[in-house]
């Protein structure tokens, strides 16, 4: 799947880009995912999908996008924003072999890892199934992506 950007822009009010994600969000934490907010929707979106993943892991699961610490989907077109912990959309599988959100958690002595969160924007509501791993839902979602972008933060286990 190329991951070309696009003018969507991706924030969060819990860190900034490239800055350090609070230990609230992380698996050392509260687990809580961070809110997102999305603008400059490419024209003709029906629906999101989120991810985020950890091209830093030593754990590839399914594919070459590292460590897969959220999969979230069948968000509507009206949908600008998640809330922190968010429940919103379908939620997939993570590599956590759990449904939702799981937070940053480098193994221990590995550093510093970089956390990328995604935003696709696509051209049409799929109404997918609960339960899809990340590699699943983009073979899914490819035909009808408009735009995506990311934003990434950083973390350290301390």
């Amino acid at each position: 799947m190329p991951f070309a950007l696009s003018s969507l822009t991706l924030s969060s009010p819990a860190f900034g880009p490239g800055q350090a994600i609070p230990r609230k969000h992380s698996g050392e934490g509260e687990d809580v995912s961070p809110a997102l907010l999305w603008e400059d929707v490419p024209k003709g979106t029906r629906a999101f999908a989120v991810f985020c993943h950890d091209p830093d892991a030593p754990l590839v699961q399914h594919g070459g996008y590292g460590f897969v610490h959220w999969v979230l989907y069948n968000l509507p077109a009206e949908t600008t924003h998640l809330a922190e912990g968010s429940t919103a959309g379908t939620p997939g599988v993570n590599d956590f072999g759990l449904p939702g959100y799981g937070g940053p958690m480098p193994p221990e002595g590995h550093g510093e890892h970089g956390y990328y969160f995604w935003v696709l924007a696509l051209d049409v509501d799929l109404d997918l199934p609960a339960g899809l791993r990340l590699d699943e839902l983009l073979a899914r979602i490819e035909p009808h992506l408009l735009g995506m972008n990311r934003l990434m933060g950083r973390y350290r286990r301390g």
